[in-house]
């Protein structure tokens, strides 16, 4: 069974899942359930994935972690797996293009492809899906919303970033 918690971040409650192998997800309060299929139920209990989850995601927003260092348990096509692989490379505080993502996993013209992968990626934040933008450098689509990336960005950049 799948361990669950809930996490107050400056983004909104976040749902926090894991399985005995690592972190499965990190959830949007408003999430489409058809955009992360759980195969498990997630039981709400202490976990310590879960609790080491929500330590480094406190100091991520404190300002005080730039990268995390949990297990994943990402659960996804191979495809999938090689788009979200490939965002845990990208920078803090730095964004890529759908374009250039397709191009680290030796796919160059899958960005379309890249960008449906990144919008299923199930471990946001931790695997940051919000630091790809579109070609031009436009905030597009994200499962948090694009006042969250926005924020998400912000904070990395040492901006001050606000939620209405």
């Amino acid at each position: 069974m799948l361990g669950f918690r809930t996490f107050a971040s400056p983004v909104g409650e976040l749902g926090l899942v894991a399985s005995d192998t690592g972190l499965v997800a990190v959830l949007w309060e408003d999430d489409d359930p058809k955009r992360v299929r759980l195969a498990e139920r997630a039981a709400r209990h202490d976990h310590p994935v879960l609790e080491e989850t929500a330590r480094q995601l406190d100091g991520y927003f404190a300002g005080e972690r730039r990268a995390f260092d949990l297990p994943l348990d990402f659960r996804g096509t191979d495809f999938q797996r090689a788009v979200w692989g490939a965002l845990l490379a990208i920078p803090f505080g730095e964004t890529r293009s759908y374009a250039q993502v397709a191009r680290a996993i030796g796919r160059p013209t899958a960005s379309r492809a890249v960008g449906a992968a990144n919008g299923r990626n199930p471990i946001s934040i931790i695997a940051p899906c919000h630091r790809v933008v579109g070609a031009d450098g436009a905030l597009t689509g994200f499962a948090g919303g694009l006042e969250a990336k926005r924020y998400l960005l912000d904070m990395e950049r040492g901006r001050q970033g606000l939620l209405s």
